[in-house]
């Protein structure tokens, strides 16, 4: 039976950031990762070319991606083994130590090629933990939300990498006009970082008083889980990869956006910084709204229709862009990408995780999740970088975005349309 006709709603505001913690430590992360990856290449991989060392720097970020999947399936799996909340718990403890390690390594100059074996490390090591991180927290959002509001608490999964966004703006900005360059060259980017290790006390006690939401914990092993998942459930993995492939490649390209000014538009650090608080502010406003809308008018309209109006506007948004490389264009056109992005991101968000039973809801979300990060998300960025490198072309951002979304849209329509958050029984 539906859990909301057994007992009142297990969230409230406090559930629902421990949920969401280690998501918005994830994306502050990356964002701090993203912005800095100038300053992060001289101190780690010094080279004769700016450009090589900043690819060097974006591949080893994607080196984090690679273990993403092994942790959907271990970590997802122990979710729905053990329960949500010991793996949301083991999740954010194994971040922490990937955080610290990029935080607190000595540069190339200091430690020779340890500098960036340690940070190669720290990457997997983290990396390991988000992939399993979203699949049960997605899971624990759901099954505790009251029916008629479900797509909305699910939709802080999405809205929490807004609020991390801009908080990493507002942090890169404000370390921008503090410190001269040459200082933020050598030691002011590992502020950021360290600010953002201040959620992980906060967020490791709320989860440990997270409800449980797993209706038979320990009633069946791990393997026995990915079993069921694959018997029964791999098709529905095959299309949430590929309904993940748009959301992680706009919300990454989005991102990309302050890098992007600065190396591709020449624009001034501190306009740039603009893009990134504009991509946090625009995804958590369009996430939320997005779910509303989803509880309203149903998931599939919302997951479908702001995703074709996005593939038919972002190459003219570009176009507008490269033309007129101006801090008000650049704003516009990164609220425009994100807002529509996230509109679609948290009804789709939505749909998978209400696709699967609550048997295997954690792992066949989180290897979704994970699967589809790994392979795109952490390569959007390198991809982006190179080609605009290897053409010369600007535009590239937008060519690669329309390919990603015609490709999920295939995936969209093709998701089991019996599946409702109205009928999701825990």
């Amino acid at each position: 039976m539906r859990a909301s006709e057994t007992s009142p709603p297990l969230l409230n505001r406090w559930t629902v950031a421990a949920a969401v913690a280690g998501n918005t430590l994830e994306f502050y992360d990356f964002l701090t990762y993203s912005t800095f990856a100038v300053f992060i290449g001289q101190a780690y991989f010094p080279s004769g070319s700016a450009f090589a060392s900043l690819l060097l720097t974006l591949a080893t970020f994607g080196v984090g991606f690679v273990t993403r999947p092994l942790g959907g399936l271990i970590l997802g799996a122990y979710a729905d083994r053990a329960g949500r909340r010991p793996a949301l718990v083991l999740t954010i403890t194994l971040m922490t130590a990937g955080t610290l390690a990029l935080a607190l390594t000595p540069t190339y100059g200091t430690i020779g090629v340890l500098a960036p074996l340690i940070l190669i490390a720290g990457r997997l090591v983290q990396g390991l933990a988000l992939g399993g991180d979203f699949g049960p927290a997605t899971a624990l959002l759901l099954e505790c939300a009251p029916a008629g509001r479900r797509a909305l608490f699910v939709s802080w999964q999405n809205a929490s990498q807004g609020i991390a966004i801009c908080a990493a703006g507002l942090v890169g900005l404000l370390l921008s006009l503090l410190l001269p360059v040459q200082q933020l060259a050598q030691w002011g980017w590992r502020l950021a970082f360290a600010v953002g290790l201040l959620i992980v006390p906060v967020g490791l006690y709320m989860r440990r008083r997270l409800p449980e939401t797993l209706e038979a914990p320990g009633s069946h092993g791990g393997r026995a889980v990915l079993g069921l998942l694959w018997r029964r459930h791999r098709q529905l993995v095959v299309l949430g990869v590929l309904i993940i492939l748009c959301l992680t490649v706009t919300a990454y390209l989005t991102s990309y956006m302050t890098t992007y000014a600065l190396t591709s538009l020449g624009m001034a650090t501190s306009d740039a910084m603009l893009a990134t608080i504009t991509t946090g502010v625009f995804m958590g406003a369009g996430a939320l709204w997005g779910g509303q809308l989803s509880d309203r008018f149903g998931i599939t309209p919302v997951m479908i229709v702001p995703r074709i109006v996005l593939t038919l506007a972002v190459y003219p948004a570009f176009l507008l862009l490269v033309k007129f490389p101006r801090t008000g264009v650049l704003v516009g056109v990164t609220a425009l990408i994100t807002t529509l992005g996230a509109l679609s991101a948290a009804a789709a968000t939505a749909a998978l995780a209400a696709a699967f039973p609550n048997s295997v809801r954690s792992s066949g979300t989180a290897v979704c999740y994970a699967a589809s990060v790994s392979i795109f998300g952490g390569t959007t960025q390198f991809v982006i970088t190179w080609l605009i490198g290897v053409t010369g072309d600007r535009l590239a951002p937008a060519y690669y975005l329309i390919a990603a979304s015609l490709v999920s849209l295939w995936a969209m329509f093709r998701l089991p349309g019996q599946h409702r958050l109205e009928r999701v029984l825990i």
